[in-house]
């Protein structure tokens, strides 16, 4: 995907009103397939996949022994296929594709499940946006209103063939992300852009999961974040009974306290944080860093997300981020940065 098409701005503000196209065909996505393939990967994330079944997903992670973060995803109950064997969709993360296979391949040698790759050639877009629903429906002839956030269904149509179809993004806005045979995901392509959808790049939706709240992995979470440090707390069900890889050191964190925590930051002054730069207290401590950052066109200020010391990740605290050698007033705000038209 490219870094944009028509401008950044031009394009985040026709996912803000309308809709606006993406490929994330770079995204991985890989089924677990087999008698036990819930039951196998119900061992390596937190979160209690028992609570969804087929037509229906759920964003988690994949912990390590420490509890900490080897990527997050989203994972599609697929029910059972026409060999009455359960399959398991999980959309990943490109940089950390490999390893997930791996992390998932090696942990479910014990169950009755095994790992396939689902994409092969085909390719995966997003279309996001408050007029995406209806956009869609225009060009595959399909009735939408019925499929849910989080739920996902397949359809034959006319013009594209088979399409895996998701009410699911990286926006904070309602859209669908869509999953079909390369030839198939061309047309749909031309189809868009024959009936004006702006066409997106890897700018704009940086900038609006940054506004949405959304965590990019490798820089807001990683191996050494936790859920829980990540607030990403939501995730993590104890109360459940089946255990996971990095359980006890997660209920470890959930009766004390954590060190560090990741915040949003809204700048003062026209100014943008960027990753890495520090973030310093009242009295000039370095208390913290930017993970991820940049200008919201929505609020018209620099926004940011910064792992900071849990001390100061109250919301209203007083910061400032050291650009350039000034100290550049901030404030500790909740998240996410903007709320946009969800379904």
């Amino acid at each position: 995907m490219p870094i944009q098409f028509d401008g950044v701005i031009q394009e985040h503000k026709a996912v803000r009103q309308s809709c606006g196209l993406f490929d994330i065909s770079h995204m991985g996505v890989i089924t677990l397939r087999g008698e036990q393939a819930k039951e196998a990967l119900q061992n390596l994330v937190p979160s209690d996949l028992f609570r969804i079944g087929a037509g229906q997903a759920c964003y988690t992670v994949l912990t390590n022994e420490k509890g900490g973060i080897i990527d997050d995803l989203i994972v599609y109950d697929n029910g059972f296929n026409q060999e009455n064997v359960q399959e398991l969709h999980l959309v990943i993360n490109a940089a950390t594709a490999q390893k997930d296979i791996e992390w998932i391949t090696d942990h479910s040698r014990k169950y009755k499940a095994d790992v396939v790759d689902k994409k092969g050639n085909g390719v995966l877009l997003a279309l996001q946006g408050p007029g995406s629903e209806l956009k869609l429906e225009a060009v595959i002839k399909k009735n939408l209103k019925e499929l849910p956030s989080f739920g996902h269904q397949t359809f034959i149509t006319d013009h594209c063939g088979e399409v895996m179809i998701s009410r699911t993004g990286y926006t904070g806005e309602d859209g669908f992300e869509l999953l079909m045979g390369e030839e198939e995901g061309k047309h749909f392509w031309d189809l868009c852009q024959a009936s004006e959808v702006q066409l997106c790049g890897l700018a704009a939706r940086d900038i609006l999961r940054l506004e949405a709240g959304m965590h990019l992995y490798g820089n807001d979470i990683t191996e050494e974040t936790t859920p829980f440090e990540a607030g990403l707390g939501w995730l993590v069900h104890l109360e459940m009974p089946k255990d996971f890889i990095g359980r006890k050191c997660l209920e470890e964190q959930a009766e004390g306290t954590i060190q560090q925590k990741l915040i949003c930051i809204k700048m003062d002054e026209r100014a943008i944080p960027r990753r890495g730069y520090n973030i310093q207290d009242s009295n000039g401590n370095v208390v913290g860093e930017v993970t991820s950052g940049g200008w919201s066109p929505t609020l018209e200020a620099g926004i940011a997300f910064a792992c900071v010391n849990q001390r100061e990740s109250k919301c209203g605290t007083r910061l400032s981020v050291d650009i350039r050698g000034q100290q550049i007033p901030c404030k500790v705000v909740k998240r996410p940065f903007v709320r946009g038209h969800r379904f």
